[in-house]
Formats: C-alpha cells, sequence, structure tokens
C-alpha cells in the first residue's frame, strides 16, 4: 500500500515542471488527512497552483482546505516576499532601537538594498520552509511539500547546510566583536549600546542557525523524512527523474518513492496501445536503474483535475496502489 511507502512526518513531491506534482501532492495529503491525520499541503513553487487546484484561496498562513474522516487539510502558498518583509522589519525595528538617529536613513537604504538582493528569495523560501517544517512537529501529523520543477529544488535542498556553515562563521566574528566590547565596556565602566546590538544580533543568529541545521538533519533522516519523485513516462521525463535521483542520493536525500503519472490505458484503441508500450519500456528502464525504490504508477483520468472530488478519486487511486 501506499501510505505504508510513505508513511513519514515530511514528504518533498517533486520532479519535471508538468508531471502533476501539485495534484499529487494534494492527493497524498488528503488520502493521509482522511485516514484521521491532521496534515499541512505546502507549495514552495513560485508558480503558485494549489490555490487553483483546490478552488480556495491560499496564501502564505495556513488555511482549511477539507474536514475529513476524523483528520483535517490545511494548505500554504509560501510568498517570499512576506517572509523578507517580516524579517527586514524585525531587524528594522532593532536597528532603530539601537543606533543613533543620524544613521537611521543609511539603515533603511541597506534593507531597502537587501530585500532585492541576489539570492534573498531562495533563503526567504527555505528559511519559511524551516518554519513550517518546525510547526509540523506540534501542530501536524504530516508536512508535504509540493516543490518547484528539479532543478530549483535541488538547489534549495542543498542550501540549509550552506546556511547553517555561513551562519557559524559570522557568529565565530560575533564572538571574538563581542569580547572587544566587553573589554572595551570593563575599561570605561559604561554600557556600551553596540555590545547590546551585537548580543541581540547573535541570539537572532543562533535562532537561524539552529534552525537550518535542524532542517538539515530532518531532511537526511529516512524514518523522518522523504523526497516523491513525479514523472510521467517519457524520455525526457524519465531521464530528468535519473538525475534527480543520482542527486538527492549524492545529497543523502532519502528517495521515498516514485510515482509514474498518467499512464495510458492499454484498453482504449491501437493509439494509447502503442503508447502504453513505449511507457512499458521507460518504467522498465526505471526499475533496473532506481532499485529497491518503490516505483507506482498512477492512471490518466479524465477530466480537470480539480476540487474536493477529482482530487478524492486521485487519493482513491493512490492507495490503492501498490509498488
Amino acid at each position: 500500500m501506499l501510505l505504508d511507502a510513505l508513511h513519514r512526518r515530511i514528504l518533498f513531491v517533486g520532479g519535471k515542471g508538468g508531471v502533476g506534482k501539485t495534484s499529487l501532492a494534494s492527493a497524498l495529503a488528503l488520502s493521509r488527512a482522511r485516514a484521521g491525520e491532521r496534515v499541512l499541503v505546502v507549495s514552495t513553487d513560485p508558480a503558485h497552483n494549489l490555490g487553483h487546484l483546490w478552488n480556495r484561496e491560499v496564501g502564505d498562513t495556513p488555511v482549511r482546505l477539507a474536514d475529513v474522516g476524523g483528520g483535517a487539510l490545511d494548505g500554504v502558498e509560501i510568498d517570499p516576499r512576506a517572509t523578507i518583509a517580516r524579517h527586514l522589519a524585525a531587524v528594522e525595528k532593532t536597528m532603530l532601537r539601537l543606533l543613533p538617529e543620524r544613521q537611521h536613513a543609511p539603515a533603511r537604504a541597506h534593507l531597502d538594498r537587501a530585500r532585492e538582493a541576489p539570492g534573498s528569495h531562495e533563503s526567504a523560501v527555505l528559511e519559511r520552509i524551516a518554519e513550517l517544517a518546525e510547526l509540523g512537529q506540534d501542530a501536524y501529523d504530516l508536512v508535504v511539500f509540493d516543490t518547484a520543477p528539479s532543478g530549483h529544488t535541488l538547489r534549495l535542498l542543498a542550501l540549509p547546510g550552506q546556511l547553517a556553515g555561513w551562519t557559524e562563521t559570522l557568529l565565530r566574528n560575533r564572538d571574538r566583536s563581542e569580547r572587544f566590547s566587553a573589554a572595551m565596556s570593563g575599561l570605561t565602566g559604561r554600557a556600551d549600546p553596540e555590545a547590546e546590538a551585537q548580543a541581540e544580533l547573535r541570539r537572532a543568529l543562533q535562532r537561524r542557525r539552529d534552525r537550518f541545521d535542524a532542517l538539515q538533519k530532518s531532511i537526511a533522516d529516512p524514518q523522518r523524512t522523504g523526497f516523491v519523485v513525479v514523472f510521467t513516462a517519457e524520455a525526457l521525463p524519465v531521464a530528468e527523474t535519473f538525475e534527480v535521483v543520482a542527486n538527492l542520493q549524492e545529497m543523502q536525500v532519502p528517495v521515498a518513492a516514485l510515482i509514474a503519472n498518467r499512464r495510458s490505458p492499454d484498453d482504449a484503441g491501437e493509439l494509447l496501445q502503442e503508447r502504453r508500450r513505449g511507457e512499458d519500456r521507460h518504467l522498465a528502464a526505471v526499475r533496473a536503474q532506481v532499485p529497491g525504490v518503490a516505483l507506482l504508477e498512477v492512471p490518466l483520468m479524465p477530466g480537470e483535475l480539480t476540487g474536493m472530488e477529482a482530487l478524492g478519486q486521485l487519493a482513491d487511486l493512490l492507495e490503492s496502489a501498490s509498488a
């Protein structure tokens, strides 16, 4: 059963663009909610489709998508601009409190530049992922991250370790600066506003380092986290799937399952039968190259896949799927 293969606290659902990641992430989340669990599905893709899929307004804070079977399903579409705005507002409040008034205008100008700095959006998305993973510890039984197309997601998953190391370097620099400020305060006998600012910055950096460190450990824990790679049984998506799996394994991110989506029927005329035979050849290659990972097949569904009823039907298919 699919739910047995994917029984983790955190699932990342990824793959090439256009293969049905959002639909399957939502159906996976709905399936676990129908089993009585509290589930959060999170879209990290800048081109959000979660709200359109559920016919609901979905934003950067959790909104209820469904109450089913004694469980509940909430949704979030990460807004990196909102995360950056919250972070910079907190920094500005601290800076204006601790800096002399003559430095307020340059400080605000610096923060405005930081808002659009290269990498700021990726860092904000990662920070929000870390926050929502933390929230999942207490408020949810499962958090499903519906991720951006493969290349973007792989870069994002490599960031926690990089940012944690970078923050650790900043903390070591702060240690030296704080020791110097403490020595100067001892000599003058006066409290040093800069030392207070340094201490507050240090606490903020420690919180950020600890958050990224916890996310990195969580992502690498196969008992807690798994990555589900979605693809269609065609040449390009299959080739990209091999690359994604290899990169995930190199980063020590556990691959929980592969899902071949939109499988053609084999009883609907010669055209689709021929297409099905081609898909069979691609799936044989996947099984040979990625042994030991559950490979699940989901048939092509009729109509537009939006709304609770259609997602419920997709969840039914996932629940009955076997590796």
